[in-house]
C-alpha cells in the first residue's frame, strides 16, 4: 500500500489515551491502501462480519469495546469492521531480528524489516483498556513491537513458513498482550492459546528479566521456548529461499555469539543492530531495516535508532509528539524475489 515513496518513511509519534478524532484521522489517511491490500484476493475471500466478531469474543473478548469504538470511528461500515477484526486477513511477510539482554535493567532490541512503503510509520501511545501502551501501530490498531506501563515488552518476527491458516494477524495478538497481561508467563499463555494465521515468533521480556520466545503457527498451540532471540526460522530452516534471501541464519548466529559474550556491554549490543549481518539495507528486495527499538522495561522507556546517529527517546514519562523524516540507503538491485507471495 503506497503510503509514501520508496527509501524514506516519515515517523510520526502520536498520543491519544482513548480512540478519537487522532485515530479517526489516521484511519481516514490509510484505510485507501488497506482496503486495496484486505481485498486483494477478493472480497469473498475475506471472512463475513459474524464470524470475525465470534472469533474476537472467542479468543480476545477484552478487545471487544475497542473494537466496536475503532468500527464507529471508521465509519460503521462492514469492509472496514470486517478488516479491523484482523481474522483471517491476506498473508504477509516480514524479516526481522529481535534479542532480550537479561540481567538488572532487561532490554528487548529489535529491528523491523519491510518495505518502506508498507509501513505506518506511528509511535503510538495509547490507553483503550485503562493501562498505558506504547508502540509502533500496524494495521491501525496491532503493534509491531512495544511495550505497557507495567514494564512488559514484546516483538515480532516472521517464522519462516508460507502455510497459510485460520487465525488472527499476530499484530493484534501484540496489541492483546500488552493491553491484558503485565508478566511473560502471562503473555505467553496468551500468545500460545490464541490462533494466528501464520508463522511468526514473538520475543517477550518483563522488568524482571523474565524472558521467552513463543514459535507462533497456524492451526497449532504456541511453543514456549526460553529463547533470548528470534530471527525468520522457528526449529529449523523451512522456507529455504527466504531464509537465503534474508539471512536469517547468519544473523540469529551473530545475536546468539552477543549473548554468549561475557564482555558485550548493551551498549554495544545496540550498536550492532545497526551493523550487518543484523541490519538489512536490501530496500530493493523489498525488506531493509526500517527501524531498530530498544525497549527498557525497568525504566518505562523505548529508543528509536537509525543509522547516522539519529535517536529518538519515548517514554511514559515524558511521550513526545512530533515527526521525523527517515532516509534510507541505496541496495543492489533485486536477484530474485524474496517475498514468495503478495504483500500490502
Amino acid at each position: 500500500m503506497p503510503l509514501i515513496q520508496a527509501q524514506s518513511l516519515l515517523f510520526r509519534a502520536m498520543e491519544e489515551a482513548s480512540p478519537g478524532a487522532i485515530w479517526q484521522g489516521l484511519f481516514a489517511e490509510f484505510w485507501p491502501s488497506y482496503r486495496r491490500w484486505y481485498l486483494q484476493g477478493g472480497e469473498a475471500a475475506r471472512p463475513y462480519y459474524l464470524p470475525c466478531v465470534r472469533a474476537l469474543r472467542a479468543h480476545m473478548p477484552e478487545l471487544l469495546p475497542t473494537y466496536e469504538r475503532l468500527s464507529e470511528l471508521a465509519g460503521g461500515g462492514d469492509l472496514e469492521a470486517r478488516f479491523l477484526a484482523l481474522f483471517c486477513p491476506p498473508p504477509y511477510v516480514t524479516g526481522c531480528s529481535q534479542l532480550v539482554w537479561p540481567g538488572e535493567r532487561p532490554l528487548l532490541v529489535r529491528n523491523y524489516d519491510y518495505p518502506p512503503q508498507l509501513c505506518e510509520g506511528v509511535i503510538l501511545k495509547t490507553a483503550w483498556n485503562g493501562r498505558a501502551v506504547i508502540g509502533l501501530s500496524d494495521c491501525m490498531w496491532g503493534l509491531l513491537d512495544g511495550m505497557n506501563e507495567d514494564g512488559l515488552a514484546v516483538a515480532l518476527s516472521f517464522g519462516g513458513r508460507q502455510e497459510v491458516g485460520e487465525g488472527f494477524g499476530v499484530p493484534l495478538v501484540l496489541r492483546y498482550v500488552l493491553e491484558t497481561c503485565t508478566r511473560t508467563e502471562e503473555a505467553c499463555a496468551a500468545l500460545a492459546r490464541v490462533p494466528v494465521h501464520m508463522s511468526y515468533n514473538v520475543t517477550v521480556v518483563d522488568r524482571s528479566s523474565e524472558f521467552a520466545t513463543v514459535f507462533l503457527a497456524p492451526g497449532k498451540s504456541g511453543d514456549i521456548r526460553r529463547l533470548a532471540a528470534a530471527t525468520n526460522h522457528q526449529k529449523k530452516v523451512e522456507w529455504h529461499q527466504h531464509a537465503r534471501a534474508t539471512s536469517t541464519v547468519e544473523r540469529l548466529r551473530r545475536l546468539m555469539e552477543m549473548l554468549d559474550d561475557s564482555a558485550m556491554s548493551a551498549e554495544a549490543l545496540i550498536a550492532a543492530f545497526l551493523q550487518a549481518p543484523i541490519y538489512s539495507n536490501a530496500f530493493a528486495r523489498g525488506l531493509g531495516t526500517l527501524y531498530s527499538a530498544a525497549y527498557w522495561p525497568s525504566d518505562g522507556r523505548a529508543d528509536f535508532f537509525w543509522p547516522g546517529g539519529v535517536t529518538w527517546s519515548q517514554s511514559f514519562a515524558n511521550f513526545s509528539v512530533g515527526e521525523r523524516l527517515i532516509e534510507f540507503g541505496s541496495s543492489p538491485p533485486p536477484h530474485n524475489n524474496a517475498r514468495g507471495m503478495d504483500l500490502r
